[in-house]
């Protein structure tokens, strides 16, 4: 779509406002709403001003002034709004030079995808993440000098089942994959979003609870190429949370709000092609792969200490990367083996449905760069021709000690995968995809206003462990 084409759907459809959004360094979406009248052909030609100060991870006060440029292809109708109200999602400019901005995170997923086609290697990637989460009846937190704590609820939830209105059909911990309703109390709710997902041009292939009983579902989209898929699941969250909260309820796209239960992953499926043909597929290989699958898949598994850094980049997120809950915490890869952290699925004797599934991300990843970071670490596989350890087709959870000792696993907190990223990164610099100026200032904000926030802080169970000491 031009921007004549923009325009013109503009005024065919008489929509009233344009809503204008960009993604900060650290996923979240932004945005404002102009008249559509003031919308012009300069508009897109001009580029729109913003404060850059006032967005994490952006600009200081001294260089504030950033510019806007809208992307018409980007069109949508957004399903929310009283208002016609139509989105154009923007890259962040340079006011002066009207050069891409290192730390815009859709302008790094443009990169990746140009890197990618000058190697050879390929020059398609394409991405099929399947975005988990929550929804409570209740979602409620407070952090102040004095008090600090937090209360979800959910009806499906084990701890209502002895309520004074009680009817039943709660689900039992981790008892929550696939059971009907009644117990199955969201399905209506994940319907709806999956019309208006398709409404706004994310296709989805099914939607279904989880296993955690606590209103954990999944809704998987049709993969795309890296950009297209990291815009389509800003758009995911968006109507994901909004359905529920015309609903009454809270989503959270957190991986481990829920203690004692199962967390939400991302588990992210991607796979190379070349002129159509998907380069992962070879018959004679394990798991039908090809030797650069398996390259690729040894160089997710070598950088994964640095790149989880992207894919999991919460605190919370290892508190879901432990083991008993079925989190892929094992750094191996393996066909059909949901233990391992990366699993070849089944996908029959099609050459087009080969791929890899990468089972370690979770949704707050700021998808543009986690899509780029691990297509970064793929081809830096296939360039070196690393060869991962061999494929473990046994259940991982449950092998001996003597076993589990060969086998790496991912680290244990947020502080120590950015420090692997500070001694790991080479292989994102490369075409200039992952700029110096983003990968310090990426690592110095998560290790100040995460890890030492959440460090500084009195934890409520240490109460309950050191009070009377």
């Amino acid at each position: 779509m031009t921007s004549q084409d923009a325009l013109n759907f503009l005024s065919e459809n008489e929509i009233d406002f344009v809503d204008v959004r960009f993604t900060d360094l650290f996923g979240m979406w932004h945005h404002f709403t102009l008249p559509a009248r003031a919308v012009d052909e300069g508009t897109f030609e001009n580029g729109l001003m913003f404060d850059g100060s006032s967005i994490r991870g952006f600009q200081t006060i001294n260089e504030s002034d950033m510019l806007l440029m809208l992307d018409p292809a980007s069109l949508f109708v957004d399903p929310f709004t009283l208002h016609d109200t139509a989105v154009l999602i923007a890259d962040v400019r340079d006011p002066f030079t009207l050069e891409e901005y290192s730390r815009d995170p859709r302008n790094v997923a443009a990169k990746a995808e140009k890197y990618l086609h000058s190697t050879g290697i390929a020059d398609t990637a394409y991405f099929g993440p399947e975005a988990e989460f929550f929804v409570f009846d209740k979602m409620a937190y407070r952090n102040d000098p004095q008090a600090a704590g937090f209360e979800i609820d959910s009806g499906e939830a084990h701890w209502n089942s002895n309520n004074e209105d009680a009817l039943g059909y709660t689900m039992r911990p981790k008892g929550g994959y696939f059971p009907c309703a009644p117990a199955d109390k969201l399905h209506d709710l994940r319907s709806e979003m999956c019309l208006l997902l398709d409404e706004i041009g994310v296709e989805t292939e099914i939607h279904h609870h989880e296993v955690a009983a606590s209103g954990q579902c999944e809704i998987d989209v049709k993969y795309d190429t890296l950009k297209v898929m990291a815009d389509k699941q800003q758009k995911y969250k968006y109507v994901v949370k909004n359905v529920a909260a015309r609903a009454g309820f809270a989503v959270t796209f957190m991986p481990k709000p829920v203690f004692g239960d199962n967390g939400s992953g991302m588990h992210v499926h991607q796979s190379l092609w070349k002129n159509g043909t998907n380069i992962f597929f070879d018959e004679a290989g394990y798991a039908g792969l090809s030797d650069a699958a398996r390259w690729y898949i040894g160089g997710l598994l070598k950088h994964a200490p640095a790149l989880l850094a992207f894919t999991n980049p919460s605190t919370n997120s290892y508190r879901r990367l432990v083991p008993g809950y079925e989190a892929p915490i094992n750094l191996v890869y393996s066909a059909r083996n949901r233990s391992a952290c990366i699993r070849i699925p089944v996908s029959g004797r099609s050459p087009k449905a080969k791929r890899i599934e990468f089972r370690a991300p979770d949704p707050t990843a700021n998808p543009y760069l986690a899509f780029s970071a691990m297509m970064m670490a793929g081809l830096d596989g296939i360039q070196n021709k690393i060869e991962p350890m061999a494929p473990v087709d046994k259940d991982l959870y449950e092998l001996e000690p003597e076993e589990k000792k060969g086998i790496p696993q991912t680290p244990g907190s947020l502080r120590a995968v950015l420090h692997a990223l500070m001694e790991d990164h080479e292989f994102l610099t490369r075409g200039d995809v992952f700029t110096k100026d983003l990968l310090e200032h990426y690592i110095e904000y998560k290790l100040k206003m995460e890890c030492d926030a959440v460090d500084l802080r009195p934890h409520p169970y240490e109460f309950f462990l050191y009070s009377d000491v």
